[in-house]
C-alpha cells in the first residue's frame, strides 16, 4: 500500500472500505446496462438509461440501490415495476468490491473488482439468455492475460525482480487460459458422445478459459469441478421445481437440459466456484495440490 493510501486508512479506517463500497454499487449500475443492452446488440453508451416507456430516467432516480428502494421498485414517470436484480446487482458488486479492498493489496484488488465485475454480468445475461457473450468471455481472458503480466501479484508473484515476476505471472495467466478452456472442451466433446446431443455451449469453454487467464490452471479446475458440485445443487432444485409445478419448459439449441425439460446454464457455475476460490477457496486447492505432489 503507497504511503497516501496507508496514511488515509491510518487515520479514517473507514473511508477506503466505503469508497469501494460506493465505487462497486457505481460499477453495479452500469453492470446492469450491460446485462440488459449487450445481449440485444445495443450499445451500452448511448442513449442514456431510460424507462421501458422510453421516458429518461433522471439523476436522482438513477443512484444506485438507494433510488430502487426510495421509489420502491417502480419507475416515477409510469409506474411500471422493475425488477429486484437491479439492485441486487448493484448491492451485490459493492459487497464484491468491498471484499476485494478487505482482503488483498490494492493492485490485486483492482484486477479482483474487474474479475468479479464481469463475472456476476456474464452470470447474469447467462441465466437470461443462455449465452455469454464474447465481449465478456473473450474479453475478460485478454484482460486476464495483461493483467497476469502487469500485476504479477494477481498470481501470487511478489519478489524483488518486477520482470521475473511479471512474465512468471503472464506464464501462469496464459497456462490457466488454455488449460481452462481446453478442460472444459473435452468435457464437452465426451459429455456430447455419451448423450449423443450438445451438453454444453462454446461460450462455457471460453468462458472457463478467462477463469484460468485470473486465477491460473488450479482456479481453473476448482471452477469446472466446483462448478459441477453448484450445478448438482441447482439441478436437484430446479427438477423438484419442476415437479412441484409440473411444467415442462421448451429446451433451446445449445443449452444444457436435465430431466423434464428443464434448461441448466453452466456459466454462472463457473462463475461462483471462480469467485469463491478467488476470494480465498484457493487456499484450499493449493494445499490439496501440495498434499498430492507430496505422495509422488
Amino acid at each position: 500500500m503507497t504511503g497516501l493510501l496507508a496514511q488515509t486508512s491510518a487515520e479514517w479506517p473507514w473511508f477506503l472500505p466505503a469508497v469501494a463500497f460506493i465505487v462497486g454499487a457505481c460499477v453495479g449500475s452500469f453492470l446492469n446496462v450491460v446485462i440488459c443492452r449487450v445481449p440485444a446488440g445495443e450499445s451500452v453508451v448511448s442513449p442514456g438509461s431510460h424507462c421501458a416507456c422510453g421516458s429518461p430516467i433522471a439523476w436522482r432516480d438513477n443512484i444506485p440501490i438507494v433510488s430502487w428502494l426510495v421509489l420502491r421498485g417502480r419507475a416515477r414517470c409510469c409506474g411500471r415495476a422493475f425488477s429486484a436484480r437491479y439492485a441486487l446487482v448493484e448491492l451485490l458488486t459493492a459487497l464484491l468490491f468491498l471484499a476485494c479492498w478487505e482482503l488483498f493489496p490494492p493492485a490485486k484488488a483492482v484486477c479482483g473488482m474487474v474479475f468479479l465485475g464481469a463475472l456476476l454480468a456474464a452470470a447474469c445475461i447467462d441465466i437470461e439468455h443462455m449465452i455469454i457473450p464474447d465481449s465478456l468471455s473473450v474479453g475478460l481472458g485478454v484482460a486476464g492475460v495483461i493483467l497476469s503480466f502487469l500485476v504479477p501479484s494477481l498470481h501470487g508473484q511478489q519478489s524483488a525482480f518486477y520482470a521475473l515476476d511479471s512474465i512468471r505471472s503472464g506464464g501462469t495467466g496464459l497456462a490457466g487460459l488454455l488449460l481452462g478452456s481446453g478442460l472444459v472442451l473435452w468435457i464437452a466433446l465426451v459429455a456430447e458422445v455419451v448423450l449423443k446431443r450438445e451438453s454444453m455451449g462454446f461460450g462455457d469453454v471460453k468462458f472457463a478459459g478467462a477463469i484460468g487467464a485470473f486465477l491460473g490452471w488450479q482456479g481453473a479446475v476448482f471452477a469446472v469441478f466446483g462448478g459441477a458440485i453448484v450445478g448438482s445443487a441447482w439441478i436437484a432444485l430446479a427438477l423438484a421445481w419442476s415437479m412441484a409445478t409440473k411444467r415442462r419448459r421448451v429446451s433451446e439449441p445449445g443449452a444444457s437440459r436435465v430431466g423434464l425439460g428443464v434448461r441448466v446454464p453452466f456459466g454462472p457455475m463457473l462463475a461462483a466456484a471462480a469467485a469463491l476460490f478467488f476470494l480465498g477457496a484457493d487456499s484450499w486447492m493449493n494445499a490439496y495440490v501440495a498434499k498430492l505432489a507430496g505422495m509422488f
